[in-house]
């Protein structure tokens, strides 16, 4: 209880569970197109989040983060079309098959620190991308996987939104309670001075492991959400852009915020969405924005509402 109380505001429970009843409430007043475009966006929030654990918790330029969230995808979509064995099990074997990719990738990189680190990352996750990109007679190569089958039960575009929001949901909320836990804030302080927490006797390499580990894993989460409302999977889910646009998304949110991850995918996938509609070149308006971002609110749109402590390194940057 104390734990509890600790964690959670009553603001901060009220909130939630007003959010949670909007959610809830919305496919019964929103056209086809609007569910599959939410469902859509809880998928890639999560895989948002996922990101900012690494990132602004932890301080780790993960440059290449979407390598965990196509394999995740990847993984669901091969156990499905290739094992006959039931479906729910591609679910829970995913984002472990994510996790053990982070496991590989991270001690592999996890020697090097701050953009050393980000470039090798980005450079074994390409190297992933293309083996997936060209090996035809598991992957489908460029073409991918398509036809993949859903259960009934979530197979419907309703049925997929609210089965994204209830994952989704959960696995924000483990998230936030790992963040705020011992290993969360060790994971920051790790963040803030790592030469200090080596010097009180913290494996600073091992706990960035577990923190990559532990990100992937929730990115794999996110790539079975999104073949749960696409029915499909292609190469396109590892390239580095995409890993680019998910840094971004936490940059524009607020990356020392936990939400803000997730309120920077609401907006670009909405911007996307919406204003490529009209022009081809929203990547255009997407640049300005982000230019005015950085002038004028370099911790985030949420720093306009909330003031969060910003590492040190952060304020004299």
């Amino acid at each position: 209880m104390i734990l509890y109380n600790a964690l959670f505001s009553k603001k901060t429970i009220i909130i939630g569970i007003v959010l949670l009843v909007a959610f809830l409430l919305l496919p019964y007043f929103l056209t086809r197109f609007y569910i599959y475009l939410l469902a859509l966006i809880f998928a890639i929030c999560l895989l948002a989040t996922s990101l900012n654990m690494v990132l602004g918790f932890g301080g780790m330029y993960q440059f290449h983060h979407a390598v965990f969230y196509g394999f995740g995808a990847y993984a669901f979509a091969l156990f499905v079309t290739k094992s006959g064995l039931p479906i729910w099990i591609g679910y829970v074997i995913a984002p472990f098959c994510s996790a053990l990719l982070g496991l590989v990738l991270g001690l592999i990189t996890v020697r090097l620190t701050q953009l050393y680190f980000g470039m090798l990352q980005l450079s074994l996750g390409s190297l992933v991308w293309a083996i997936t990109y060209r090996w035809y007679s598991f992957t489908g190569g460029d073409d991918g996987i398509h036809g993949i089958p859903i259960p009934d039960l979530i197979g419907s575009s309703t049925g997929a939104y609210y089965f994204n929001l209830i994952v989704t949901a959960a696995c924000l909320l483990l998230m936030y309670i790992i963040v705020n836990s011992p290993f969360g804030r060790t994971f920051q302080g790790i963040r803030d001075n790592p030469e200090r927490c080596e010097a009180v006797g913290i494996n600073v390499q091992r706990q960035q492991l577990v923190g990559q580990i532990i990100a992937a894993f929730f990115a794999g989460i996110a790539g079975t959400l999104f073949v749960t409302i696409e029915g499909s999977v292609f190469p396109d889910l590892m390239f580095w852009t995409f890993s680019m646009e998910t840094l971004i998304m936490c940059l524009l949110g607020g990356w020392f915020f936990f939400m803000g991850p997730a309120l920077g995918a609401v907006i670009i996938i909405t911007v996307r969405t919406f204003v490529g509609i009209y022009t081809e070149y929203w990547t255009l308006i997407l640049g300005l924005v982000l230019m005015l971002l950085i002038f004028f609110l370099p911790e985030g749109v949420l720093s306009l509402f909330f003031k969060k402590d910003v590492p040190s390194e952060k304020k004299e940057g």
